[in-house]
């Protein structure tokens, strides 16, 4: 079917909503085509798209189509009452999509758990296997722009579906053709069970298990929720703490409206946050994205300035944290497990204290999973996860990032080394003493539409064919596409120099993007930072030209 005919399909079903945005572009043939050229697809994080009238936008009947391709998979799966839990984040549209779903699934005779206000992404991983449910669903499109929104897929032990049920539960997504057999049933179903205080107040104790270090400090902190579920959860857990939350961005706000992306990734999304510190003199800056599952840091340097660190220098000063409060609890089970896009800083750290270090592909859907096989074999134990996208996980009552226990944990940091007369910035210089500088970045290049995803494309395909062509003393080349050890295949390539340094090149799984993620490895570091300018001037003339 065309992507004309497709728009005439839709016209012919659609709500009077949804007919009137459609009729609204039947001059803008390339608009139709953006909107109808394709359908939503899953990727590292489910479903996720702009939201508006489409087969390619985020809407109530591509909710349906999901929720119903879902509901039939998991009659499949399981027989006797089916268990499904619901949650939704501070987006526009997110309630109305949980409120969508949780209607079909009731009237498809499942129990449905919807929490009745918004809550992060962890609090529905936990809730799904505290609840005995079979699968769980969270409304949300984590740190992206105010444009989109998503749903992520998880499974009975709260883990994102990976390879085998997403591919099952997309068979059944891809038979639904139908919109009008979409039952979208009444959120006041029988079915539907409201879940609030009782449950939240569940995954906090369960938080709060990890925690490492309680000892009186004088450290300040400014945190922002980034209008998003984080500010219930984590001030809660930063009870005790001396904590000032950014007033501007402590409500929910779908709109985002005091930062251009609600990214902790970004610089600019700190920046209020950041004002607000220097004015009261804090030492610790926080930021959680609206889905609460990510977290990014600034921290006061000597001269009064606030530093941002990335995801990988985090993750390595809490793999050092967390494992020396730890270590007489380790054993040679222990394991320490990352991506395939994050620096081996943190890996380096886990192998001096004896941990066993895996490696999955992007997403952490990817890392819960391991969890879910360790529990099943015995044979490791999970000790700390995480991810340069500032996707942290210690301890086990979620299998998804979880920015509530690494708030907690970074301030009990900042806290262990405020009282020992130090900053996180002297921390990390420690470990690069220690270990070796490392300077890491990302690239992240936005190809949008139809064309933008043929040329990303066409752009895997030529640094596939230049391989060894394109730089100077390149040890291999890995084709993750190719499937390498126990990895699913995926269309990642990893070129890797002989001193350890790398660069990595993906596609996103969920923004139509390119990324290209570098990690330089050097005694000194303007050696490196002129090492990463000439590596990033090569790739930009290629993308950009």
């Amino acid at each position: 079917m065309t992507f004309s005919e497709k728009y005439q399909q839709w016209l012919s079903f659609a709500d009077e909503d949804t007919k009137t945005e459609l009729l609204s572009i039947a001059d803008d043939e390339k608009e139709i085509e953006d909107r109808f050229y394709k359908d939503l697809a899953f990727g590292t994080g489910g479903l996720r798209g702009i939201m508006g009238a489409g087969s390619n936008r985020m809407n109530k009947y591509t909710v349906g189509k999901a929720t119903l391709g879902l509901a039939n998979y998991l009659k499949k799966k399981y027989s006797g009452e089916i268990k499904v839990a619901l949650a939704y984040d501070s987006r526009n549209n997110s309630s109305f999509f949980a409120k969508t779903a949780a209607g079909i699934f009731a009237a498809s005779g499942f129990k449905v758990f919807l929490y009745k206000t918004l809550v992060p992404v962890p609090v529905l991983s936990f809730t799904t296997a505290y609840l005995g449910c079979n699968a769980g669903v969270m409304i949300t499109a984590s740190h992206n722009p105010k444009e989109y929104n998503g749903y992520k897929v998880y499974d009975n032990r709260g883990c994102q579906f990976c390879t085998e049920d997403a591919k099952a539960a997309i068979e059944e997504i891809n038979k639904i053709t139908d919109f009008t057999s979409i039952p979208f049933g009444s959120e006041n179903s029988d079915n539907i069970k409201m879940l609030g205080e009782e449950t939240l107040s569940a995954f906090i104790a369960e938080v709060e298990t990890q925690s490492l270090y309680e000892e009186k400090s004088d450290l300040k902190i400014v945190y922002t929720p980034l209008h998003g579920t984080g500010n219930i959860p984590v001030r809660r857990v930063l009870q005790g703490l001396d904590v000032t939350v950014v007033k501007e961005q402590e409500l929910p706000d779908g709109n985002f409206s005091t930062v251009r992306s609600p990214n902790p990734e970004e610089k600019d999304a700190l920046t209020i946050a950041i004002e607000r510190a220097k004015e009261i003199g804090a030492d610790l800056v926080l930021g959680t994205d609206p889905d609460c599952d990510r977290v990014g840091i600034a921290v006061k340097d000597e001269n009064g300035e606030f530093v941002l660190f990335t995801g990988n220098q985090t993750g390595a000063l809490l793999v050092k944290f967390v494992l020396e409060q730890k270590k007489a609890t380790l054993n040679p089970k222990s394991t320490l497990v990352k991506t395939i896009v994050t620096s081996e800083l943190g890996a380096n750290i886990g192998r001096k204290y004896g941990l066993q270090v895996e490696e999955t592909l992007t997403g952490f859907k990817y890392i819960g999973d391991k969890i879910n096989k360790y529990e099943d074999s015995g044979e490791q134990e999970f000790v700390i996860g995480y991810e340069e996208s500032y996707g942290y996980l210690v301890g086990t009552h979620a299998r998804d990032k979880d920015a509530v226990v690494s708030s907690m944990l970074i301030c009990q940091m900042a806290a262990w080394y405020k009282n020992h007369g130090k900053t996180l910035i002297d921390g990390l210089n420690e470990i690069y003493a220690e270990y070796g500088y490392y300077l890491d970045s990302l690239d992240a290049f936005v190809l949008k539409g139809k064309d933008g995803a043929e040329k990303i494309q066409s752009l895997m395909t030529q640094f596939r064919n230049k391989g060894t062509a394109l730089f100077e003393d390149l040890k291999e080349i890995i084709d993750f596409s190719e499937g390498i050890k126990d990895l699913p295949k995926e269309n990642v390539l990893k070129y890797i120099w002989n001193d350890g340094s790398w660069m990595a090149v993906r596609p996103s799984g969920t923004e139509p993007k390119i990324k290209v993620y570098y990690s330089i490895q050097d005694e000194f570091k303007e050696n490196a930072e002129k090492r990463l300018a000439d590596i990033k001037a090569v790739m930009h003339s290629i993308i950009n030209g």
